[in-house]
């Protein structure tokens, strides 16, 4: 196991600044996300961790080794593409063994260490197959294999689920994350899909126009987030505009225009002043609802809008005043006729995020 360092870390292509001054820890066998919109830098960053780019500025380092300048194939980094990459002409084996080849390993190691790697996805039955004869899900295990036989001294994996279907990706998940344990690998995995890295990350870092906005666990980051931006891109939540009117150590109490809310705040290295603008996030399943009021702050009265019954879970509508709010309801009681006056929701201090604007 390694940890990788990226220590003031720049990339351009040209005019356009694609990573900007970045600097990022990632501990020995950890499982690390880069998570963002399209264009925010993960997968430079994950290419200049492969050393398909070379930065302009900074340095990366594996364990205590600087491989910033370091070609590709000196790095010993297992990755894996979106398009799997197999070659169609070859079988699953000889896919799986053509890195050993280009470092010439004894063809008795080869085919040890080959039937190893499918085993350990699960593929050994498949070895004599050709790429066309397998399954989506069956091509991502053989591209892992392949990845894996190296024995990489990290594993570099970009959007590997993208194109499998919804049942194949949440069983691929828990599989990756098996593997990666068990062969203590430290990982870096770039993804758009916030509940895939929220189910199997150990930490996460969000990135935006080539920035690092935050990094934590994946309770952290959807629990706390320290910026608006980080708010709205995990999961879902409501924004609330306002200001301060109390201090108390990382408790803030802010005046909204449909009521009083005590929270904490998003990131306490930066803490407002009052009478300060803000913004509260709070996520739809934090909202408690009532027929009564259980207290004057942290507490609204609406009415129930539009709404989608799904079984174990309703998603509202909840207007208040001018506002809309999204609540969302474990086992609903809400959605008949009867319960669908007038209403009250609540909301716990701890789950109201104060942030910064």
């Amino acid at each position: 196991m390694i940890s990788i360092r990226i220590e003031k870390l720049t990339k351009r292509f040209g005019a356009v600044t694609a990573l900007h001054d970045l600097d990022l820890t990632i501990d020995p066998g950890e499982l690390f996300f880069l998570l963002g919109p399209s264009g925010c830098g993960k997968t430079t960053l994950l290419r200049s961790l492969a050393g398909f780019y070379i930065p302009e500025e900074g340095n990366i380092y594996f364990g205590e080794e600087n491989v910033s300048r370091l070609e590709p194939h000196k790095r010993n980094t297992g990755m894996m593409f979106q398009s799997y990459a197999l070659w169609p002409h070859m079988s699953v084996a000889e896919n799986v063994a053509f890195g050993l080849q280009e470092r010439k390993v004894s063809k008795e190691e080869i085919k040890r260490r080959v039937g190893e790697a499918l085993e350990s996805v699960r593929m050994e039955s498949y070895a004599e197959r050709r790429p066309n004869q397998l399954s989506g899900g069956q091509q991502q295990r053989v591209a892992l294999a392949r990845a894996l036989v190296i024995r990489p001294r990290c594993l570099l994996l970009d959007e590997p689920l993208s194109n499998l279907d919804a049942k194949l990706r949440l069983e691929m998940r828990t599989e990756i994350r098996r593997v990666c344990k068990e062969f203590k690998l430290t990982t870096v995995y770039v993804t758009h899909d916030q509940k895939e890295a929220l189910s199997i990350s150990d930490r996460m870092a969000i990135l935006d126009g080539g920035n690092i906005l935050q990094v934590g666990t994946p309770r952290d980051v959807y629990k706390k987030p320290t910026c608006k931006t980080v708010a709205h891109f995990i999961g879902e939540t409501d924004f609330l505009e306002g200001s301060i009117t109390g201090m108390y150590g990382n408790m803030a109490t802010v005046e909204t225009g449909i009521g009083r809310f005590d929270g904490v705040l998003g990131d306490p290295s930066r803490p407002p002043a009052l009478n300060s603008k803000v913004t509260l996030s709070i996520r739809p399943e934090c909202w408690e609802l009532s027929h009564e009021r259980h207290a004057e702050r942290n507490s609204v009265h609406g009415r129930i809008g539009e709404f989608v019954y799904l079984g174990e879970v309703a998603q509202y509508e909840l207007v208040v005043r001018d506002t809309s709010l999204k609540v969302f309801e474990r086992n609903p009681r809400f959605v008949d006729g009867a319960n669908r006056g007038e209403i009250f929701a609540s909301v716990d201090p701890e789950d109201v995020v104060v942030l910064v604007d």
